[in-house]
């Protein structure tokens, strides 16, 4: 979720019909900043329904046959184990698209808001921004359980090898008697799979910063609206009915930080619209071809699964 808005910004918003627009976009048109004016957020709310009409009811985000099959945990053995050694792929190649981005930034501050993630990624546990500890995730049973915080900042956290998100699925593909040599490599991704890596390190790698832009806004709405706790849905049925569990700490991590990658991403998206001119078409057709390469993947694993049928 967003920040909550004040009394005087949901006054502000009201009277001036801009209801949708976030917090900090309504204080800088409160105190009147540069480059905020009210004629610019009506033309930025206008964009956003666009937005929300064009790209964000793109089929993978409301409509993934794989995801909503995964949930009802009806899969095999062999098929959580293909699942798995698909998804150690995109997660290792993910790290060199989020370097991409790391260096491709074109702000201090972008550079570092990219480091956040990738440093969480190989290993840096969030260290929380007030006095009290980080907020986790998880039941506290798992190997990982005091390194799930899901909230804070990677400056001043530590780095855990376990605390690597590529470790968390490599104990559960240890759990399905695969090793480290059978997952996580380019040569183990499906054509479907690599397409889709490969679409992440074009796109929300790019040097061109709009590129970059649009392509990460529509991952991390991919990424926030739902899919994960399909995935999760599906290993709660599975481990229901086989002896040997498998850990699920990497997807309710997932699962927990995306909402919060999402909120993020649209107050980027505010401050970008305010701060520079967008090319509104364009933004919206390369979000687009990011969200279909999200498709590729899974549609490959969905064309994989019925295969296994015949």
């Amino acid at each position: 979720m967003g920040q909550q808005l004040s009394g005087a910004q949901l006054r502000f918003a009201r009277d001036n019909q801009l209801t949708g627009l976030g917090s900090a976009s309504l204080q800088a048109l409160i105190e009147q900043r540069p480059a905020y004016s009210i004629d610019r957020a009506m033309h930025f709310l206008n964009f956003q329904q666009c937005i929300d009409r064009d790209l964000l009811k793109h089929p993978v985000i409301g409509a993934n046959a794989y995801t909503a099959w995964f949930a009802k945990g009806g899969f095999s053995h062999q098929q959580a184990r293909e699942f798995v050694v698909q998804f150690s792929v995109f997660s290792n190649l993910f790290l060199i698209a989020q370097l991409q981005k790391t260096i491709n930034a074109d702000t201090l501050e972008g550079m570092r808001a990219s480091k956040e993630i990738l440093a969480n990624e190989i290993g840096v546990v969030f260290k929380a921004l007030g006095s009290g500890p980080a907020a986790l995730v998880g039941d506290g049973q798992s190997p990982e359980a005091g390194l799930l915080a899901a909230e804070g900042t990677v400056e001043g956290g530590t780095f855990h090898f376990r605390a690597a998100h590529f470790e968390w699925l490599l104990r559960m593909a240890s759990a399905l008697d695969l090793t480290f040599n059978q997952v996580g490599k380019r040569h183990h991704g499906s054509e479907a799979t690599l397409f889709f890596c490969d679409e992440l390190a074009r796109l929300y790698g790019s040097e061109d910063y709009m590129t970059s832009q649009a392509a990460s806004y529509a991952v991390e709405n991919w990424a926030a609206a739902g899919f994960w706790e399909q995935l999760i849905s599906g290993f709660k049925v599975y481990n229901s009915r086989v002896s040997k569990k498998l850990p699920l700490a990497f997807f309710t991590y997932h699962a927990k930080i995306e909402a919060q990658h999402a909120a993020h991403t649209q107050e980027e998206l505010e401050e970008l619209y305010f701060s520079r001119d967008i090319d509104e078409a364009r933004f919206i057709n390369c979000g687009n071809d990011m969200l279909n390469g999200v498709e590729v993947f899974w549609q490959g694993l969905d064309g994989q699964r019925k295969t296994d049928l015949q």
